[in-house]
């Protein structure tokens, strides 16, 4: 006969879910553990019941009504220890568990290595409350919890992360007037790390990247409807017609009715007037205003 030492956790579980689906996690732990059913999500007060090593609370999306049997049964049993199942999951629900006293937050679905390191230290801790009174000096239970995504980070993310609601308002708003010193203030930058920063994640300076994507809403227009030219540059966010003209030539390599004269060759140019194209002057760039 086996020791109690040397049998499997027994774990009781509690189907606290909607559609009662518990039975599917169960299976996952079958051939570890002795897992048993509580009836009535109700706790064994029989003195003779074998006491389990695990209450396991298994929530899909977690109530007032559950969350309250979970303090119940913690009240009432407080050196069982608990862990929480849950598909729902909210930084403050990890939190308000860990401040009621439970043993282990689990997110479902489970990882292969989450449910082998939950079954390591599952064992370790039984081993632990089965030895005899006098005998659990020093406990220690290896955990060992992965690191959250957000401290793993690398640098590289983490500029990313810093660029990604300035590029969405971009994305938003590159038609209209965008003024570089009040967009790094707006996402609290300075403008010089404002500068850096965007040069180094996204390869281009602010004014090229903001100019790119009036060229390619301009193309876009170009190719796909019969608008006036000067429409589109005012569409585009050009309040100059002859600066959009001499934009759209040292960006493209051909003026706005050359390009749409290619992408529609039977369909005749209108003509309109167009400035000469020469080369923007670098004193012109910060057109994003034009």
């Amino acid at each position: 006969m086996k020791s109690n030492s040397a049998s499997k956790p027994l774990l009781l579980w509690f189907d606290l879910t909607h559609d009662r689906s518990v039975e599917e996690l169960i299976g996952h732990f079958r051939s570890s553990c002795d897992c048993r059913l509580a009836q009535n999500s109700v706790l064994p007060v029989q003195a003779h019941a074998q006491q389990p090593d695990m209450l396991c609370m298994h929530f899909d999306r977690p109530d007032a009504l559950g969350l309250n049997l979970l303090l119940e049964i913690k009240r009432s049993a407080p050196s069982l220890p608990i862990t929480m199942f849950t598909v729902q999951h909210s930084e403050e629900l990890a939190i308000w568990a860990m401040r009621s006293r439970v043993w282990e937050y689990m997110v479902l679905p489970l990882t292969a290595a989450e449910k082998s390191r939950y079954l390591h230290s599952l064992n370790q801790l039984c081993e632990l409350r089965r030895r005899p009174y006098g005998q659990q000096q020093k406990p220690l239970v290896e955990r060992h919890p992965s690191l959250p995504d957000s401290i793993r980070l690398t640098a590289e993310h983490q500029k990313h992360q810093a660029l990604n609601k300035v590029l969405d308002y971009i994305e938003q708003h590159f038609r209209e007037s965008i003024d570089q010193k009040a967009l790094a203030q707006r996402f609290g930058m300075t403008p010089f790390r404002f500068s850096r920063l965007f040069k180094e994640v996204v390869g281009v300076g602010f004014m090229d990247y903001v100019l790119n994507k009036r060229m390619d809403f301009a193309k876009e227009r170009l190719n796909h409807s019969q608008m006036p030219i000067t429409s589109i540059g005012y569409e585009a966010g050009f309040k100059d017609p002859s600066y959009f003209a001499r934009a759209f030539k040292q960006y493209v390599g051909c003026t706005p009715s050359e390009y749409r004269q290619v992408c529609h060759p039977s369909v005749p140019v209108i003509a309109t007037p167009e400035p000469p194209t020469t080369e923007v002057p670098d004193g012109l760039r910060p057109g994003i205003r034009a």
